[in-house]
């Protein structure tokens, strides 16, 4: 990805629930963060999510997600059936977002630095494997 080691891009999205806050640039940097897009048609995204799940469970960085092109009741339903591992969600319905960030195809996931700095981009499904043996290291190593 052009975006590796350069800041995130500038955005501000709006809230896919009214009690749990939506995702903005700001809201990254500080501390590592895993930054999930995805959406309630995405048969991948149903895939990876058991993935996602444990991850959340096991505490290890926030987990932000942006929704992407997904309309607000699928999304919400989506998540009330299998879970929900984010701590914020952003909704970018019209996927304007998603494009700065140079989403071609959900899911996508990003580890962000202390920084706010895209540090890694995996493009498809998060399998056991692939969190095991280069998301949970890098995160480790961007965590020293």
């Amino acid at each position: 990805s052009a975006l590796i080691d350069k800041p995130a891009p500038e955005f501000e999205l709006p809230p896919l629930y009214e009690d749990k806050p939506g995702l903005a640039k700001t809201d990254l940097g500080g501390e590592v963060k895993l930054v999930n897009v995805f959406a309630s048609w995405c048969i991948p995204c149903k895939i990876e999510h058991p993935v996602l799940m444990r991850y959340a469970e096991r505490k290890v960085t926030p987990l932000y997600g942006i929704n992407y092109k997904d309309r607000k009741t699928d999304a919400v339903a989506w998540l009330k059936q299998l879970g929900d591992p984010y701590q914020r969600i952003g909704q970018d319905l019209s996927g304007r977002v998603g494009i700065e960030w140079g989403v071609y195809g959900v899911p996508e996931t990003y580890v962000i630095d202390r920084e706010g700095r895209i540090r890694y981009r995996h493009v498809g499904p998060i399998f056991p494997e692939v969190m095991e043996e280069t998301i949970l290291p890098l995160i480790e190593e961007l965590k020293k």
